[in-house]
């Protein structure tokens, strides 16, 4: 299995997700979450009528907000089946639209990226309203939550604490630091706008040196531990930030664009009271609890469909 592309370009898949997307699928096969249906998920077969069919990327984030979106339907009296782990969106687009899978979880500027690479992304609504005009006809897009799953740079914890960085100071914060910094990222990163050079262009940053290491995956983590970088392109919901105390800087200008989680939905296949539930979902998934169910699910391998349940649960959805 190769690794999986980074997020800023046209389609969006878990960068360095390799070994996180071998150990979901030992736990799905292994009878673990939604692989309870044994259906093969890139089978072009309709779902029988009343079905909801969730599906879901070939990483371990999209798995489990897959088990968020069917359980909380179940919550609600729909059936519900799965086809877990499918691939990327080149793959999950087209199934969505021959009504395969009725309900995907989506990112809605990775989305509107790979329907249009040139479209600007200024802001959520704007995002939003982009996507649908240039969505398949059967599809639509639901309510997005405030959860964003996206490029930021982030500091290791000696750093935060040599500069006083927490989790409200911004990359303008940077703009007297980052000349003491060297900042890690992939070899695109260095030429990117939504890298060094948008850093420069809108932020003023300039950093000391550039490392290129890979998007945001194992090596980009133990340099930003070992303090061989001060600084990286992580990833929001890498739960790495949590198990090693890294600080992400916010981004008030929006130069890593929009990575909201958002519900793709074949519009036939799903009631109004589907669509209420998924965008009751969305109001209550923020980034802080992504990031601690992604820790839970890829650092504590605990069962996505149990921690979906758990966590419906606890916000009433459940």
């Amino acid at each position: 299995m190769t690794s999986n592309a980074h997020r800023s370009r046209p389609f969006r898949n878990h960068p360095g997700a390799t070994a996180v997307v071998l150990a979901a699928m030992t736990v799905l096969l292994a009878g673990c979450s939604s692989s309870d249906d044994t259906t093969d998920p890139l089978a072009e077969d309709k779902a029988d009528s009343g079905t909801v069919v969730v599906g879901s990327n070939n990483f371990a984030e999209s798995i489990l907000l897959a088990d968020i979106y069917g359980e909380a339907l179940k919550a609600k009296g729909i059936k519900v089946s799965y086809k877990p782990n499918i691939g990327s969106r080149e793959t999950t687009y087209g199934l969505l639209k021959n009504g395969s899978i009725t309900v995907l979880p989506e990112y809605n500027g990775s989305l509107l990226a790979y329907l249009d690479p040139k479209a600007a992304q200024t802001s959520l609504a704007a995002v939003n309203a982009a996507v649908k005009t240039k969505l398949d006809s059967k599809l639509t897009l639901l309510e997005s939550s405030p959860a964003e799953d996206k490029d930021s740079v982030t500091v290791n914890a000696e750093t935060a604490k040599k500069y006083n960085l927490t989790g409200e100071s911004t990359l303008a914060d940077l703009k007297d630091i980052a000349p003491e910094l060297v900042l890690g990222g992939s070899p695109e990163f260095q030429t990117r706008h939504q890298g060094m050079v948008g850093l420069e262009e809108v932020y003023g940053l300039k950093f000391k040196t550039f490392k290129a290491l890979d998007a945001g995956g194992p090596l980009t983590q133990a340099a930003l531990k070992k303090n061989t970088v001060q600084a990286a392109d992580i990833f929001t919901t890498d739960p790495t930030i949590t198990k090693e105390k890294f600080v992400v800087l916010q981004d008030p200008k929006n130069l890593f664009g929009f990575a909201n989680v958002t519900p793709l939905v074949y519009k036939s296949g799903l009631s109004q009271e589907g669509v209420a539930a998924l965008n009751a979902v969305s109001a209550k998934l923020d980034t802080k609890t992504l990031l601690d169910l992604d820790y839970q699910v890829q650092l504590e391998s605990k069962d996505p469909l149990d921690v979906a349940k758990a966590w419906l649960k606890s916000v009433g959805l459940g």
